[in-house]
């Protein structure tokens, strides 16, 4: 393995896309390497007509820690004490997590173990999250000095508003069970049936023209940041169009005729 050989890719026959971190020894932490191979490989994969769906997983105890704060640290060496440094590795992780928003295919986060800082903000990234009950997160970055400004805003567009704050403004670990419940993951299951059950919620997925897929997943993102009125102007405008692709007028014959879509992905 190198350094940093953060992604073990499995194409699965199915549709599906298999992304692993793999570097346990650093705690699958956020190096700017692996932000890069991570950023590329999703896009890639939005643009490979053979994915229909991404799981996001990891090897080792620790989903992701967050940022390589060894590698933070050691950017303050330089004359201006850093900032240049930490202004280009904000801005290469704000823009993967935006990648995984705006891919047109569906990212399901499967999360085994620990999820911290921005780690915590990679799972609430992803349009779904599957968490094993051993699984925990947190945004303890006011533990040292450093609030989870940028984990923040994927968390406050996942979970409550006093859910957010509280688990910003304490740091505290929240259990798997708490995650599903303040609706950071989607479902919680036994270690052992983790992959299979994140393999039925991509399956389910992959089964739907990815056209329709796509346009969902963009429209859903698109309307959630308009006003009321402009959300309903926006989301008629895309159904309408969405009325016209071929898949839709199949999907519909297939349901009148009692009989299952053959998807074209038009």
């Amino acid at each position: 393995m190198t350094d940093i050989d953060i992604l073990h890719h499995q194409q699965l026959n199915d549709g599906i896309l298999r992304l692993t971190l793999n570097h346990e020894a650093r705690r699958n932490a956020l190096s700017e390497t692996m932000m890069e191979k991570l950023t590329s490989a999703i896009t890639a994969a939005g643009q490979d007509s053979t994915v229909r769906v991404i799981i996001l997983a990891a090897r080792g105890k620790v989903f992701c820690s967050g940022h390589d704060l060894k590698e933070m640290t050691a950017g303050r060496n330089a004359p201006d004490g850093g900032k240049a440094y930490f202004t280009k590795v904000m801005a290469t992780c704000s823009h993967m997590m935006q990648t995984i928003v705006n891919c047109p295919k569906p990212i399901i986060a499967e999360v085994m173990g620990i999820a911290t800082a921005a780690g915590c903000q990679l799972v609430a990234s992803c349009d779904l999250a599957v968490a094993a009950n051993t699984a925990q997160f947190s945004t303890p970055g006011v533990h040292i000095g450093l609030f989870c400004s940028t984990p923040m805003v994927a968390l406050s567009r996942n979970v409550s508003h006093k859910h957010a704050m509280e688990m910003l403004l304490t740091g505290d670990m929240v259990s798997a069970q708490r995650a599903v419940e303040i609706g950071l993951v989607n479902q919680v299951t036994e270690p052992d049936h983790l992959t299979e059950a994140t393999h039925i919620m991509a399956q389910k997925i992959a089964s739907k023209s990815s056209l329709t897929v796509a346009t969902g997943k963009q429209a859903f993102y698109q309307q959630r940041e308009m006003p009321l009125a402009d959300a309903y102007s926006y989301a008629s405008e895309v159904m309408v169009n969405n009325m016209m692709a071929k898949d839709a007028e199949e999907g519909i014959n297939a349901f009148i005729e009692k009989r299952p879509a053959q998807w074209k992905d038009q």
